[in-house]
């Protein structure tokens, strides 16, 4: 299974002031999907492929074992919409979490599946 995480919806989901730190919230995040990749979560079994999608000032964090990084380079809609079309084959399918509602409609079109921010272990 994939599991594309729309990185500044999951950040943005919590009031811990990330707004001064945006790329530092994304590595936090980033680190907390890690052990996911072999555990799975909230009902999905691993092992999962795991793509944080970054976007404005997030873009420049690295990738870690187990977490892909997708450096938008505009909105980190249409490259997680673009990502889950793409993937739309994939054994066990796709999962996107994110709680933006447009989004939600553009991937679900294309055969993903939705949850949201709160079914990661975050923060």
């Amino acid at each position: 299974m994939l599991l594309i995480v729309d990185a500044a919806n999951v950040v943005g989901s919590v009031p811990d002031g990330w707004w001064r730190d945006r790329a530092g919230a994304a590595r936090r995040l980033r680190d907390a999907l890690a052990p996911l990749a072999t555990t799975g979560f909230a009902g999905h079994e691993g092992p999962l492929d795991i793509i944080l999608v970054v976007e404005g000032k997030a873009r420049g964090i690295s990738p870690i074992p187990g977490v892909r990084i997708e450096h938008s380079p505009g909105s980190g809609d249409d490259t997680i919409a673009a990502l889950a079309a793409a993937e739309r084959d994939r054994d066990g399918g796709v999962v996107v979490v994110t709680a933006d509602r447009g989004l939600r409609q553009r991937v679900e079109a294309v055969g993903a599946t939705v949850v949201g921010p709160r079914s990661l272990p975050y923060p």
